[in-house]
């Protein structure tokens, strides 16, 4: 059904105004600088995206109506033209700066029911009469159809699984009535996306995010002998039984998640289910469906699928091959679907998303009555930006990047409010979390988990090695103030006080060395580059280290980023007489499973050395209570999950992580700004209240402070 907003056609003001010319122009400027100081703040979502590109059309239009407009004199059509070209400038600045805005700069660029209405509200706000056709908005109907075109050319379909599309070659047929068409809402006119992030941005104060739970069962039904559901699954579980069929599903690391999700798909009898994972859980999630559903079969798909068992009632696919399998996974049956990791699909535009998305579309579609089971599962759903929830919300179909769902919808027009009122913000936060986001904390469900501790771990780099890295930092940093310099003679000191650093300025020369350092990556010298020697430099201090520290204290996971760090460890503990195993990307699943069923159960191997990448999430080392970081993540994230692979339920003793950071280097720094981002998710969906911090990645903010400290700001 078309909707339209409350579109009355409003006149002009009646009194002479110097904009009474070209009303239009104020409104623009007042959305530029929006827009502008969203990306300032790195915080351009989709919602500003399609501002700037709804801004940028109406400027080219108002451009050639002032150029055509004959009853303007000379001096006022300069006049427009010199404000408009302002409006460019802004804009143009702006796509500087997200140099992916340009694209949305090209005259044939299609736009969305949101910029149509957009640009039809500013209209009408501007006093514009328009024509019947532009005052109604049709919606734009999602591409229908479970396999994206890229997908397809690599697409296979497994032998047994034409047997068991041939065995049973006629899906239920879904009997239930379709909703009748929806009638006009109060907030159809609203743009309502922004509002939704927004509540969530400003979450303090709204206590954790999580959906009302029915209590505990008098009885647990669901156990297998030997295992015990504990209180905060069963509370989840029984929302499954009551009839929940989509959650976001955020309990911190350790939780037992996997298990929540194996015993829910029993639950709402989701069979057969589809599992997507990072490559290295595959065989740890088999495991937890024997363990927990030993009724059920599940089966690895490894490669073009050949040893697929296709009569299995679980199937668990790695996102990287899931593009081969989309074509026949959406032909038999799917009920369910869990995306472990979730936050992996953040990036809408890469063809993992694109898959995992059009997967869930089709089995939305397929379930009789709508009643698939769809679980996102994730510790850390926020990275960088409370936007990043867009693709999950996509996923559990609660929106579609552009609006609400209807569901979501009657729930917001529930509340009796638009995004005008303040009440609106948490109201609407309530709503989503109604829709299934469940997030628990250990300090809130598990008493008896203990604490864990960073600790900061200083190490002077005091050979040749630690001076060439100190040297090689202050030139990068010197390089920097050199082109912020530069700059600013070209532009003109443009009002500086004596000593004052323009912001804007740093930003753009740590932007531009980030996306070179980008594509050189850790060859030249660069702050990867920097960032990967001062690991190398460390890597013997770390090592012996964890060597005094697995004598005192027994078993101690040692985590590196990079392969030669690693290998510097483990000779050392071999030449220290200490056992140690290692889990890293190129070990095949076996060999992974062999590495962490040594570390668990043989007293001899005293430490397990572990990618970042490889081991960070899907492993349980809880046999251990020490962690060495040996090199830092370049994300709050990253690090958080390498300490829960230890910090878990069945932990009894207190757990602490060692960080090896190299002292009077950018390292300091680098540690500094990973412990500011671990606020994001305690604002959004915990519920307290912190200081608001930056949005920018590590890297930027770190090249950010080396650029004001060598100009003498920090």
């Amino acid at each position: 059904m078309p909707t339209t907003a409350p579109a009355r056609q409003r006149k002009r003001p009646s009194s002479a105004r110097r904009d009474d010319e070209a009303p239009l122009i104020p409104i623009l400027a007042r959305k530029v600088r929006e827009v502008e100081a969203k990306a300032q703040r790195n915080k351009l979502g989709p919602t500003n995206r399609v501002k700037f590109q709804v801004i940028a059309f109406l400027v080219r239009e108002e451009r050639a109506r002032v150029k055509a407009d004959a009853e303007l004199t000379d001096a006022a059509r300069a006049e427009l033209l010199k404000r408009l070209d302002g409006v460019a400038t802004i804009l143009a600045k702006t796509a500087a700066r997200d140099t992916s805005l340009i694209q949305l700069l090209e005259a044939d660029h299609a736009t969305s029911p949101v910029a149509q209405r957009l640009r039809r509200d500013w209209l009408l706000d501007s006093g514009a009469e328009l024509p019947p056709e532009e005052l109604v908005i049709s919606d734009a109907k999602p591409a229908a159809g479970p396999v994206p075109p890229v997908a397809a050319e690599r697409a296979v379909t497994p032998p047994q699984i034409e047997s068991r599309i041939e065995a049973n070659p006629f899906l239920a047929p879904d009997l239930t009535s379709k909703p009748a068409s929806q009638p006009r809402r109060r907030l159809d006119g609203w743009e309502l996306m922004g509002p939704l992030y927004k509540a969530f941005e400003t979450g303090a104060g709204g206590g954790s995010a999580v959906m009302d739970l029915p209590p505990v069962p008098e009885f647990d039904h669901l156990s297998p002998k030997g295992l015990e559901v504990m209180v905060h699954q069963a509370r989840f579980l029984e929302a499954v039984r009551a009839g929940h069929r989509s959650f976001l599903l955020a309990d911190e690391p350790g939780l037992g998640k996997t298990a929540e999700s194996v015993l829910a798909a029993s639950v709402a009898n989701a069979y057969p289910l589809v599992v997507v994972v990072p490559n290295v859980v595959k065989m740890n999630w088999a495991r937890e469906v024997e363990r927990w559903t030993p009724q059920r079969r599940a089966t690895v798909i490894m490669g073009d699928g050949q040893d697929v068992d296709a009569f299995a009632d679980v199937f668990i696919v790695n996102y990287e091959i899931l593009d081969r399998h989309l074509g026949w996974l959406a032909r038999i049956g799917l009920r369910g679907m869990v995306v472990d990791e979730a936050h992996f699909i953040k990036n809408l535009s890469s063809q993992r998303s694109q898959n995992v998305l059009a997967l869930a579309q089709r089995i939305r579609e397929t379930t009789p009555g709508g009643d698939s089971l769809l679980m996102a599962l994730t510790g850390t759903p926020l990275i960088n930006d409370v936007e990043d929830f867009d693709a999950i919300w996509r996923f559990l179909g609660w929106t579609n990047g552009e609006k609400p769902g209807p569901e979501l919808m009657d729930k917001l027009e529930a509340t009796g409010l638009t995004p005008a009122d303040k009440a609106f913000y948490p109201a609407a936060r309530d709503a989503v979390i109604s829709m299934g986001i469940v997030r628990r904390r250990k300090k809130d469900v598990a008493a008896d988990l203990p604490d864990k501790l960073i600790a900061d771990m200083p190490v002077q780099l005091d050979d040749e090695f630690g001076r060439s890295i100190r040297e090689a930092e202050r030139q990068l940093a010197e390089r920097l103030a050199a082109r912020y310099r530069r700059i600013v003679e070209a532009r003109g000191d443009r009002g500086l006080a004596e000593g004052e650093i323009d912001a804007d300025i740093v930003r753009l020369v740590a932007q531009g060395e980030l996306d070179e350092s980008k594509a050189a990556g850790t060859d030249g010298d660069n702050v990867f580059a920097m960032v990967r020697r001062i690991g190398q430099a460390k890597a013997g201090l770390a090592a012996d280290y964890a060597a005094q520290l697995q004598r005192s204290v027994g078993k101690v996971v040692f985590f590196a980023k990079h392969i030669d760090v690693m290998d510097q460890a483990e000779a050392l503990f071999a030449a220290n007489g200490i056992r140690a195993v290692s889990i890293r990307g190129d070990q095949t699943s076996a060999a992974r499973q062999e590495a962490i069923d040594a570390f668990t159960n043989d007293p001899e191997v005293g430490i397990i050395v572990c990618s970042l990448t490889a081991a960070g999430v899907g492993v349980n080392l809880q046999v251990a209570s020490n962690v060495v970081l040996a090199e830092l993540s370049w994300t709050a994230a990253e690090q958080t999950q390498a300490i829960d692979r230890v910090h878990r339920i069945g932990q009894d003793e207190p757990v602490t992580a060692w960080r090896i950071i190299a002292a009077h280097t950018i390292d300091t720094k680098i540690a500094e700004l990973i412990d500011q981002k671990q606020g994001l998710a305690a604002r959004a969906l915990d519920g307290e209240a912190v200081d608001p911090t930056s949005s920018d990645s590590v890297q930027l903010a770190a090249l950010m402070h080396l650029t004001r400290e060598a100009l003498g700001g920090e």
